[in-house]
């Protein structure tokens, strides 16, 4: 027992001494070229995930216009498709709070408006209020409009307007703006 306690003993001596430093420090260079080793080859493979996710995510964002462009064509057949648009020309003397659309007497859409989309409209934008399928033939719309005009007066205003849809899209822009009363002016344009 004697002798292999000084073995022992001898052998963590000698490994501590001279060669034991050289082993050791042999293995911790050989475990830093390893993990350099794997960090490099670990980054490698992010980047290729990366890459290969982005290659995937454009092809998702392809997919899903090709998906919606496929939609409209199905559920908006060009022959019964009618299309209603709404652009502000104003400079702040109202301020739209909601629109009702009907066609033919049974309500089409209703928007609630904030005013962050307000300011939209009032720089330019134009808003898809429907899109929907009609038959051939003549059609009336009616815009119910509420909003502020001038002076804080409160309006309600209806408008109708009647169209002939023939067998090509109809695209129709409701368009409100200034006018000398308090109430704004309301328009429609059809477009061809």
């Amino acid at each position: 027992m004697i002798l292999q306690y000084n073995l022992k003993q001898t052998y963590f001596t000698s490994f501590n001494n001279g060669f034991g430093y050289r082993l050791r420090a042999l293995l911790l260079t050989i475990i830093a070229a390893l993990s350099i080793g794997f960090s490099v080859d670990s980054l490698a493979a992010d980047q290729s995930i990366q890459a290969s996710a982005q290659k995937l995510k454009s092809e998702v964002v392809n997919l899903n216009r090709a998906l919606f462009k496929l939609e409209e064509e199905l559920l908006y057949p060009a022959d019964t498709q009618v299309a209603l648009f709404l652009s502000l020309k104003t400079k702040s003397k109202f301020l739209l709070d909601s629109i009702e659309i009907k066609i033919d007497g049974k309500i089409a859409t209703t928007y609630l408006y904030s005013g962050v989309e307000i300011k939209a409209l009032e720089q330019g934008g134009i808003q898809r209020l429907y899109m929907g399928n009609i038959s051939s033939g003549p059609h009336k719309l009616t815009a119910v409009f509420n909003g502020q005009g001038a002076n804080d007066h409160y309006f309600r205003k209806e408008k109708n307007f009647n169209f002939e849809k023939s067998n090509r899209s109809k695209f129709i822009e409701i368009s409100l703006s200034d006018s000398q009363k308090i109430e704004p002016e309301f328009k429609f344009t059809e477009w061809h």
